[in-house]
């Protein structure tokens, strides 16, 4: 077995431990919706129902006690939708470790990769995928050490695994020589940290989209046995969901305003010019353009709440557009990064 070979094995494998974390995850997410279950009827039974026995103080509701089980804590926000401190599981410690297993197995199959081609692994689209979801799940464990962001693994791991799968069936080339233009030191920083600010933005929709459903469910201020997404009790509020996804969307923006930067001196390197109106510059500047009306809306223009998380999400669709439908279907000189 050569080293190609065997990165396409240690992907195979981290796909499957990704897989693994997810259901592990997911069903973290199940035990969530039990507790908040388990919390309704338990206060309904004591004649206890959140909207007549909770008061605008930090009064808080203690549910599980005489069971022997971990504690629940019912408190009430601002909002007028309790919230619910669910208590720890194994599940969910088995679920990082399988993230960790699949992290180290996904980083094997990246580094073999360069390896084998004796390069940087980032010159394709094979490649950028490989190393782009190795760099959000580094992302995603690397906050985790400062941020308790557990609730996000189902949807991270999940996202991680279709663009994995997408890479892995569609992108697959074998390693050929790098093109003049890319045979250059900028191909390590440009694309590198391109790939660094994607991870940010792809932790950033996650939080949006979370937001957004937080949200939905505090403006609706349905009572706890009425909740559809009973987990959604037990994270954080929108409003701190919403300040997470800003402070990770300006890393993001910072690594892509120099992502842009080097993108235009490797231009003027390569091809004489630092701009050229090609496709791929176009859509890397459009994206700038989003991230900065973004950040520059919610400090200046108290755009909160869902407008900010609409306009977090459109950043990445844009991003994903541009590294999928740009890469395939617009001609340019950056169609090497198709190859």
């Amino acid at each position: 077995m050569d080293l190609n070979e065997l990165s396409v094995l240690s992907l195979w494998s981290a796909m499957a431990m990704y897989m693994l974390a997810f259901i592990a995850f997911a069903l973290d997410l199940a035990r969530r919706s039990a507790d908040v279950t388990a919390a309704a009827n338990q206060l309904a039974a004591a004649g206890a129902h959140h909207n007549a026995s909770l008061s605008s103080s930090l009064e808080t509701a203690e549910v599980g006690r005489a069971s022997g089980r971990p504690v629940t804590t019912l408190t009430r926000t601002d909002t007028d939708a309790p919230q619910v401190q669910a208590r720890q599981s194994p599940v969910l410690r088995v679920a990082l470790a399988l993230t960790v297993l699949g992290f180290l197995l996904h980083l094997t199959a990246v580094v073999t990769r360069g390896v084998a081609a004796g390069r940087v692994p980032w010159a394709n689209m094979y490649e950028f995928g490989l190393t782009g979801t190795l760099l959000i799940i580094a992302v995603y464990l690397v906050v985790l050490l400062r941020i308790d962001l557990r609730f996000l693994g189902t949807f991270i791991t999940g996202l991680v695994l279709v663009l994995l799968g997408i890479a892995a069936v569609d992108f697959y080339v074998e390693i050929v020589p790098l093109p003049p233009a890319l045979q250059s030191a900028w191909l390590v920083i440009h694309v590198f940290v391109a790939s660094a600010g994607t991870a940010f933005f792809a932790l950033g929709f996650a939080l949006a989209v979370l937001q957004l459903v937080q949200h939905r469910r505090e403006v609706g201020g349905a009572d706890l046995s009425g909740l559809k997404l009973k987990f959604l009790a037990t994270l954080p509020t929108a409003e701190r969901l919403e300040n997470l996804a800003y402070r990770t969307n300006i890393v993001g923006f910072i690594l892509w305003t120099f992502t842009l930067m080097a993108g235009a001196i490797w231009a003027e390197r390569a091809w004489g010019r630092y701009w050229g109106w090609d496709t791929k510059e176009v859509w890397t500047f459009i994206i700038w353009v989003i991230y900065a009306g973004y950040i520059h809306a919610r400090a200046t223009r108290g755009w909160r709440g869902s407008r900010s998380a609409w306009l977090a999400i459109i950043g990445f669709v844009a991003v994903m557009f541009n590294f999928s439908v740009v890469n395939l279907f617009f001609k340019g000189l950056h169609a090497y990064s198709g190859l």
